[in-house]
């Protein structure tokens, strides 16, 4: 069995240089302009410095060129990608059909890897794209792990699953926050909203608080817990995942290395001394996590051992 790359979310170059520290293989970075939900802004400069000190360490940089793009954004992606080429990125992370035509007229040779969010749900999806230069597809969040092991089993290309982290169950292209403060006759800046991680949505009936913040994509809601499966990776592991993904977005600078170098340990402990040895340490390692884990985050295993119901 190959071992699974283990795939973080840097908040800036500092942080990368932490989480290569914590044992992390990849890294997934860019700027909102042309990135959805990224834990961290990078500029051209800061990725290229970035990429230097992840290859440097043979570890891949991806960079996220994953939002809907409208023709007054067009322009600009196709500088974006070429810096992206210069600079040497080992892939590029999209939705939109856009980029792979741009790819395509620009003589781009970067990887790609197919992450259009919530609609990567099975195996025809995955080759499709694959058949049109996607490397990798990166799987929506609500699957079950039946799901995942049937795309997996039905595909040659890489699948990456998100292990650990928020998922965003919401995304709307207007202002609502802004909307919202308008209203009250208050004002308050757009480029600090992602920054205040005490901004939630109350839902009393079901006493739930939803994580929300608002960028230049609009305003973004989140689930009311965090997932973590550090304790139920067997399956993945024997399936051969390709990528396992940490999302540290709205979590602080310390939680996220904490938590990758818990996963590096889970997953070197699977493939240098066996399941058996995996299965005495991952309540210990999930109480680590629990442990660190902020009051208002509670942790689930997200969707992956729900029941699909057809």
């Amino acid at each position: 069995m190959k071992k699974p790359e283990l795939l973080v979310t840097p908040q800036s170059v500092e942080h990368v240089a932490a989480l290569l520290d914590a044992g992390a293989d990849a890294f997934v970075i860019g700027e909102q302009k042309f990135g959805l939900r990224l834990a961290g802004e990078f500029t051209v400069a800061q990725v290229e410095e970035a990429t230097k000190l992840i290859h440097a360490a043979g570890k891949k940089v991806y960079v996220a060129v994953n939002v809907l793009f409208h023709n007054d954004r067009l322009e600009a992606l196709d500088v974006y990608l070429q810096e992206m080429q210069r600079i040497g990125v080992d892939a590029l992370i999209f939705g939109d059909p856009a980029v792979i035509v741009a790819v395509r007229e620009l003589g781009i040779t970067i990887p790609l890897h197919w992450n259009p969010e919530t609609t990567a749900t099975n195996w025809f999806q995955v080759n499709y794209w694959g058949e049109r230069g996607s490397k990798r597809g990166v799987l929506a969040r609500e699957l079950s792990v039946d799901e995942v092991l049937d795309i997996k089993e039905n595909t040659k290309h890489e699948i990456e699953v998100q292990v650990h982290g928020m998922t965003c169950m919401f995304q709307s292209k207007r202002s609502l926050l802004g909307n919202y403060f308008l209203y009250r006759d208050q004002a308050m800046e757009i480029e600090n909203r992602k920054d205040n991680k005490n901004m939630f949505i109350h839902d009393k009936e079901r006493k739930n608080k939803y994580p929300i913040y608002e960028d230049m994509n609009g305003t973004h809601i989140y689930s009311p817990n965090d997932m973590c499966i550090i304790e139920e990776m067997n399956e993945l592991f024997e399936a051969g995942i390709d990528s396992l993904k940490i999302d540290g977005i709205l979590q602080s600078f310390d939680y996220v290395v904490k938590v990758a170098s818990l996963y590096r340990t889970a997953i070197d402990t699977y493939f240098e001394q066996g399941e058996d040895a995996y299965d005495e340490i991952k309540s210990e390692l999930f109480e680590q996590v629990e442990a660190i884990q902020p009051a208002l985050r509670p942790l689930d295993t997200g969707f992956i051992y729900k029941e699909t119901v057809y």
